[in-house]
């Protein structure tokens, strides 16, 4: 399923890009997964250390006070 990246939970230090090994992570003003070429192996959310990647239809994705 594909991923995604949470903008005010990342802290952009980039361990999920360098960690892809299909290069689909790339980075703007936030990091986004590209779900066309994702292969779901879930590397990038094992090493998120801000808890930051979610899985679409499976994680419940935190509501972020404003």
């Amino acid at each position: 399923m594909p991923r995604i990246i949470e903008p005010e939970l990342c802290i952009a230090c980039g361990a999920c890009e360098y960690e892809c090994p299909v290069a689909c992570i790339t980075h703007g003003p936030s990091y986004v997964i590209d779900a066309n070429v994702c292969i779901d192996c879930g590397k990038c959310q094992k090493v998120c250390t801000s808890q930051a990647i979610f899985v679409l239809g499976k994680d419940i994705i935190p509501t972020i006070p404003s």
